[in-house]
C-alpha cells in the first residue's frame, strides 16, 4: 500500500477536488474489514488497540488488547464460527451492550460470515423476524452477569427455535468463576471465550472475505413493521471508514473515545474500523455507554487520564457534558463529533462556551454505511451539518407523484440523494442458494440513494438539512417509526385517528408521545390509552410517554397530517413542566419554523435568566427568550 496515495492532505474543504484527481482504486484499500486489521496488526503489533471500560466507576482497572492481540482473538472467535459451520454466505447474530469480547467477535463475524447486529432492546417479535430474515442460526449473545433482560431475551429465541448456538459474553474485567449455563434442548450453549480458546489464533482457516461479499446486515428504522435490514458490503464499509481516517487532524498517536453500542453504524465504522487505518488507540466506555449517568461526573477525568483526542456521540451527550464541571485537564480533546440527530445551535454554543472544544457536525445514515458528509473545526459553515466525503455524490431533487426525479441545482431545497462507495447494497428481502436476496426497495434509483431528508447543497458540497422527509422519532440515536405507535393506538375501538411524534428529552433527545381523535361518545381515558399502547406497541422504547386526547388531528391546507403542529405541542407541555417554578418565567410557546419547532419562552424583568438557560440547555432543540432585556 503506497502511503502517500493512502493518506492525501484532507485537513480543508478545499481539498476534496485534489483528492478526487487520484481514482478511489488507485489508493490501494485494504480488500476487507479483515485484511485491514491484518495491516494494523503488522505495522504495530505491540501498540494499544483498544482500553475497554468495566463501567464508569471503574475507569482506571481496564481491560487492553494490542493490535497483535485483537487479531489472535478475532481470529480464535473466527475459527470457532468456522468449525460450527459458518461460511461465506451465513449470518451470525450479535446481541450484547458493548464488552471487551464484543470487538473482536463482530471483527470475527465479519471474517468468518456476516456480523448481523441486534438491539437487544426490541421486541422478542421484531428480534425473531430479523432473525429469520437474515438467517442467522448462531447468536453471540450477553450471558446472565453483563446483561440479564438480554440473556432472558436471548435464551427465549433459542427455545423458540430461532437459533442452534448461543455464544455467551461475559462483562470486561470480570473477575469471578463464570456461572453455569442452563442445558437447552437441541441448543449448543457455551462461553465464547472458552470455546475460542482451544482454537489457532495464527491464522483464519476458512474463506477470506473480498471486497464484493457482504459485511454486515444493520437494522434501519422501516416504515412499517420491524426494522428492515440494510446489507453492507466489506468494500463499502472500507472504503466509508478510509474516508474518515483520512483526515489530517488527527495522526496515529490520536486516541478516540467510544461509548455508542456497536449495534450502532457510528460505533462500527467511526470508532471501530476508522482508527485501524492509522493505528489508533480507541477507550470503550462500558455497557451502558453513554446512559451510564456516574460516566458524566468522571467524565473530564477519563479524558485528562487517557488523552483523548476526540468523541462521538449524539447532541444530549452534549447538551449534559455542557452542564458538568470541567474538572480536569481537557487540552488533549482537539475536538468532538456530533450526528445521529440534528444538532441545535444551543447545545452547541453551551458546549463549546464551556469546554472550548469545538464540536464537529456529521451526517450519514445506515444505508449509506455511516458517514457521508464531515465538518472542519477551523472552516466552520453555520447551519451545515458538513461537506459531502470524497468520492460519494451527492444531489437534490424533486421527487413527482410518478415517482420520477427531477434534478435541482444548488441552493434549491429537495429530498437529498447520494451515490458512491459507501452507498449500500440493498435490503435483505430473502434468501436463495445464492445467499441473500437484496433489494433497494424503492430507496435506490440508478445507484443514487433517496435519503429521505430535506436538504439543500451550496457550491462547496455543504450539505443544509431542512427536515425530515420522514417523520422518524430519534430516541437516544435510535430510529422509532412512528407508525408502530399509531397502528397500535388505531387497533383500540375508540381511537378514529393517531398521530405519533417526538417529545424533547433531556436525556434522550426525543421521546415518543402519541395524540389521538376518538369516536364519538367514547368515555375512553387517556389513561387508559396509555396503558393500551404499553401492552401493544411491539417495542418497549417505542411505547409513547403520553398519550393526548384531541378534537381533531391537524392538518395541512391539502388535508394531510401535520405533525410540526404536534412537534410543537408537546415541545411546550415538556417546557412548561420543566421551568415550572422558575422565577419570570411567564409563558412556554413553540413555533414551527420550515417544519422545524423553536421553543418561545417569554419571561418578565425579574426573570432568573441564568437558570432558565441551564434548563434549556439540557433539551437538544431550538429556543430564545421574549420579553426581557
Amino acid at each position: 500500500m503506497t502511503e502517500s496515495l493512502l493518506w492525501p492532505e484532507y485537513s480543508a474543504p478545499t481539498d476534496v477536488a485534489a483528492i478526487e484527481a487520484v481514482p478511489l482504486a488507485a489508493r490501494g484499500l485494504p480488500a476487507s474489514t479483515y485484511a485491514l486489521l491484518v495491516r494494523a496488526a503488522t505495522e504495530w503489533p505491540d501498540r494499544t488497540a483498544i482500553t475497554v471500560l468495566p463501567e464508569a466507576a471503574r475507569w482506571r482497572e481496564p481491560e487492553q488488547r494490542t493490535f497483535a492481540e485483537l487479531l489472535g482473538d478475532v481470529h480464535r472467535y473466527a475459527n470457532l464460527l468456522h468449525g460450527i459451520g459458518v461460511r461465506r454466505r451465513n449470518a451470525v447474530a450479535l446481541m450484547s451492550p458493548n464488552t471487551a469480547e464484543l470487538v473482536p467477535a463482530t471483527l470475527a463475524a465479519q471474517l468468518a460470515g456476516i456480523a448481523a447486529p441486534l438491539n437487544g432492546g426490541l421486541s422478542r417479535k421484531h428480534l425473531a423476524q430479523l432473525l429469520r430474515r437474515c438467517g442467522a442460526r448462531v447468536l453471540v449473545t450477553a450471558g446472565p452477569e453483563l446483561s440479564p433482560a438480554v440473556w432472558e431475551t436471548a435464551q427465549a429465541l433459542a427455545q423458540d427455535g430461532q437459533v442452534d448456538f448461543l455464544l455467551v459474553l461475559r462483562p470486561t474485567g470480570a473477575a469471578e468463576p463464570a456461572p453455569d449455563l442452563p442445558r437447552l434442548p437441541g441448543i449448543r450453549v457455551g462461553y465464547l471465550s472458552e470455546l475460542a480458546a482451544w482454537h489457532d489464533s495464527s491464522a483464519f482457516f476458512g474463506e477470506p472475505p473480498r471486497p464484493e461479499d457482504l459485511a454486515a446486515l444493520f437494522p434501519t428504522g422501516g416504515t412499517t413493521g420491524a426494522p428492515k435490514l440494510a446489507a453492507h458490503t466489506q468494500a463499502g464499509e472500507i472504503a466509508d471508514a478510509w474516508m474518515l481516517a483520512a483526515n489530517s487532524l488527527l495522526d496515529e498517536h490520536a486516541t478516540l473515545f467510544a461509548a455508542l453500542p456497536l449495534f450502532h453504524v457510528n460505533a462500527l465504522v467511526v470508532t471501530l474500523l476508522t482508527p485501524l487505518f492509522k493505528g489508533q488507540h480507541v477507550v470503550w466506555a462500558g455497557p451502558l455507554g453513554y446512559r451510564d449517568v456516574p460516566l458524566y461526573g468522571e467524565f473530564w477525568k477519563i479524558i485528562e487520564y487517557y488523552r483523548i483526542s476526540t468523541m462521538s456521540a449524539v447532541p444530549t451527550v452534549y447538551a449534559v457534558l455542557a452542564q458538568c464541571p470541567v474538572n480536569a485537564d481537557i487540552s488533549s480533546l482537539r475536538f468532538a463529533m456530533v450526528g445521529a440527530s440534528p444538532l441545535p445551535s444551543s447545545v452547541r454554543e453551551n458546549f463549546q462556551a464551556h469546554t472550548g472544544i469545538t464540536l464537529v457536525e456529521g451526517y450519514g445514515l445506515t444505508e449509506a454505511t455511516c458517514a457521508s458528509a464531515r465538518s472542519f473545526p477551523d472552516a466552520p459553515r453555520p447551519g451545515s451539518v458538513g461537506q459531502r466525503l470524497p468520492y460519494q455524490r451527492m444531489k437534490t431533487v424533486r421527487v413527482h407523484e410518478n415517482g420520477t426525479w427531477e434534478d435541482l441545482p444548488a441552493g434549491r431545497t429537495g429530498v437529498l440523494a447520494i451515490s458512491g462507495p459507501a452507498v449500500f447494497a440493498g435490503y435483505v428481502t430473502g434468501q436463495d442458494e445464492h445467499g441473500h436476496v437484496l433489494d433497494g426497495l424503492g430507496k435506490l434509483v440508478d445507484g443514487w440513494l433517496d435519503t429521505g431528508d430535506l436538504a439543500r447543497l451550496d457550491s462547496d458540497g455543504f450539505v443544509y438539512l431542512a427536515g425530515r422527509a420522514k417523520d422518524l422519532i430519534i430516541r437516544g440515536g435510535h430510529n422509532i417509526d412512528p407508525a408502530l405507535i399509531e397502528d397500535a393506538l388505531l387497533a383500540h375501538p375508540a381511537v378514529t385517528a393517531a398521530g405519533a411524534v417526538g417529545r424533547p428529552d433531556a436525556h434522550s433527545g426525543e421521546v415518543p408521545v402519541a395524540y389521538v381523535t376518538l369516536a364519538s361518545g367514547s368515555a375512553v381515558t387517556e389513561q387508559e390509552l396509555y396503558d393500551w399502547a404499553r401492552d401493544h406497541v411491539p417495542e418497549s422504547a417505542a411505547a409513547p410517554k403520553t398519550v393526548t386526547v384531541l378534537d381533531a388531528l391537524p392538518l395541512t391546507d391539502l388535508g394531510k397530517p401535520y405533525k410540526p403542529a404536534l412537534r410543537a405541542d408537546a415541545t411546550r407541555r415538556e417546557l412548561t413542566g420543566a421551568l415550572a417554578g422558575l422565577p419570570g418565567v411567564l409563558e412556554v410557546d413553540a413555533e414551527i419554523d420550515e417544519g422545524s419547532v423553536i421553543a418561545v419562552v417569554r419571561i418578565s424583568g425579574d426573570a432568573d435568566e441564568p437558570a432558565i438557560k441551564a434548563v434549556l440547555g439540557r433539551y437538544a432543540i431550538g429556543w430564545r427568550l421574549a420579553g426581557a432585556s
